[in-house]
């Protein structure tokens, strides 16, 4: 989410960051009187301390008995053939514990003192947890936005291990990880295969598969047990899932539904989120009129620029224009984008102005685990009077 190179992992995830660009409707959180984000990432919460079980994540589950915590991932890639389940048991009761190791795809012992993760979207994760020291390596740690990471990174804390298909396996081995948190897009990585081999547990976060917003930050409840963090995990999520009903409910006193246009093109293919994806539910709790809120699916359309054109020509709202950053490259890349009456009336909104010191889109890294900020961002966007004063952290007009 968020939560995610170049080679098997740059190959997909060009390709992925690009669909998801294109047709994404990307976004973060804080803020009037303190609900102004700063330009700094905002994976600080506080909040009360409270308890409670999965909500809105479907693709994992997490169970206790006894001293064993048993987390199963249903889903860490589309169609997934088969669950993957992971015994975590305290470090300090391993050796009075007996287990059937055919019976699991891995066993932790906790609380986890050395991990590597493989996406972005991690970081912001461990971060809330408290746990970012935890981190040792990382696959191009360039990608990384993140100020506190950074620090570790520059402080030579976490090692930079190649990229995800072809990560540098002695390197991986000689920091000595005790877990490594992996994604795939199927169950054919040999890298990942190589590293069990070296009986380092690989377990797979899938929280990219999740079709709605807030089941897709509820996978910090995924990442906790691993470092015996689930007190913290729900209170993180506690006042994430807080902000964002109450900014759902505050976008039902907009007295307009704006329609709205959303993705751009990629080699003549127009690509916008489906009417059941995660991106449209923003779009839906933001209280808009999404062009496309009835086509079916949860990924994205492909779809021809005649047939865009033909509904959305005088559509009052453009969100996530992809990479563009400026009204001009956009005229540069296509004629077809000035015809839009967004493009027009300088109504197009964008997170991609919204970059690390290296020059990360924050979004890719950030959003999946704060959705309310992504739908406070959009509804300054499409309902700028309900939030007078409040400043987007992902969402910007177009330059």
């Amino acid at each position: 989410m968020k939560k995610l190179a170049t080679t098997f992992m740059q190959s997909f995830k060009s390709i992925f960051c690009l669909l998801f660009t294109v047709c994404t409707l990307c976004f973060s959180c804080k803020s009037e009187k303190k609900e102004t984000p700063k330009e700094t990432l905002p994976t600080e919460l506080n909040a009360e301390n409270s308890s409670k079980s999965l909500v809105y994540a479907k693709k994992f589950s997490v169970e206790k008995t006894g001293d064993i915590t048993v987390v199963t991932v249903f889903s860490p890639w589309p169609d997934a053939e088969k669950d993957f389940k992971y015994a975590l048991i305290p470090r300090e009761k391993a050796a009075a514990i007996t287990l059937d190791r055919t019976a699991y795809d891995a066993i932790v012992l906790t609380p986890i003192e050395r991990v590597i993760v493989t996406s972005t979207t991690h970081i912001p994760t461990l971060e809330m947890l408290g746990v970012e020291h935890t981190l040792v390596g990382f696959p191009q740690t360039n990608y990384i936005s993140s100020e506190k990471t950074r620090a570790l990174i520059d402080a030579g804390k976490v090692k930079d291990i190649g990229q995800n298909e072809q990560i540098n396996i002695e390197l991986l081995i000689d920091l000595q990880p005790e877990l490594v948190i992996g994604f795939s897009i199927n169950n054919s990585n040999p890298t990942y295969k190589t590293i069990q081999k070296a009986n380092i547990p690989v377990v797979y976060n899938g929280d990219w598969t999740e079709g709605t917003p807030l089941g897709r930050a509820e996978w910090i409840h995924f990442f906790a047990p691993f470092f015996q963090k689930e007190a913290k995990a729900t209170e993180v999520f506690s006042k994430i899932e807080k902000n964002y009903l109450e900014a759902k409910q505050l976008a039902k006193k907009a007295t307009t539904k704006p329609t709205i246009l959303a993705g751009a093109m990629y080699k003549d293919i127009w690509y916008l989120p489906a009417g059941e994806s995660f991106q449209a539910q923003y779009l839906i709790d933001a209280n808009a009129d999404y062009i496309w809120a009835d086509s079916e699916g949860t990924g994205s359309l492909s779809l021809s620029i005649e047939s865009v054109l033909d509904k959305a020509a005088d559509a009052d709202i453009w969100i996530g224009p992809g990479r563009f950053k400026t009204y001009e490259d956009m005229k540069q890349a296509s004629r077809y984008y000035a015809e839009f009456a967004p493009y027009k009336h300088k109504k197009i909104y964008s997170t991609a102005n919204t970059v690390g010191k290296t020059g990360g889109t924050m979004y890719y890294e950030l959003a999946p685990t704060r959705p309310d900020i992504v739908l406070k961002d959009i509804i300054k966007a499409i309902h700028p009077e309900i939030l007078p004063n409040y400043q987007p952290f992902f969402f910007k007009p177009l330059l």
